[in-house]
């Protein structure tokens, strides 16, 4: 396995290498949303959809609060 050497490799390639995995996660991502809605409006109907779509938003809020957290104990806690 080839090791990355962040102080020698050009920022552009290094930008390319880590955000690959970043943006495929976040295709995944909404490529789960779209599919769930398809699930719900053909189960549910357009209530379910409607409901989904006013939760959503709060759940990326607790996403990223939690993610804030657990980041910033994990930074703490190695230093």
């Amino acid at each position: 396995m080839k090791s990355l050497d962040l102080g020698k490799e050009k920022i552009g390639k290094l930008l390319l290498n880590f955000s690959i995995p970043c943006i495929i996660s976040m295709l995944v991502g909404a490529l789960y949303n779209i599919v769930d809605q398809i699930f719900i409006g053909n189960g549910v109907g357009y209530l379910g959809n409607a409901a989904t779509n006013v939760v959503y938003p709060f759940t990326v809020i607790a996403l990223a609060l939690a993610l804030l957290v657990g980041d910033g104990a994990s930074a703490l806690f190695s230093l």
